[in-house]
């Protein structure tokens, strides 16, 4: 018996999205995920932000950002990865 392939939803493409962009998606997923985006405008949309995204803060570093601002981003990331812990 054939297995046909489900196509992929906004969803499950927004979760494949970071792949994508980094080329670690596998082949199959990659041509499902470009079949989604030839049809679906939001999610070419939200590819070209996070595109824009990733190339303005490639431009930024530790130094452009005022230290309170660093020092809350970096409480953020500790909160989120649950090391809260480590708050000096």
């Amino acid at each position: 018996m054939m297995w046909r392939q489900h196509p992929v939803v906004c969803q499950e493409a927004v979760e494949l999205m970071s792949d994508y962009i980094d080329g670690t998606l596998s082949s199959k997923n990659r041509r499902r995920l470009e079949k989604h985006l030839a049809v679906c405008g939001p999610c070419q949309t939200y590819l070209a932000q996070m595109r824009l995204t990733i190339a303005a803060s490639g431009s930024i570093g530790p130094d452009d950002i005022e230290p309170t601002a660093l020092a809350d981003l970096v409480d953020v990331f500790r909160h989120y990865r649950g090391d809260a812990s480590h708050e000096e």
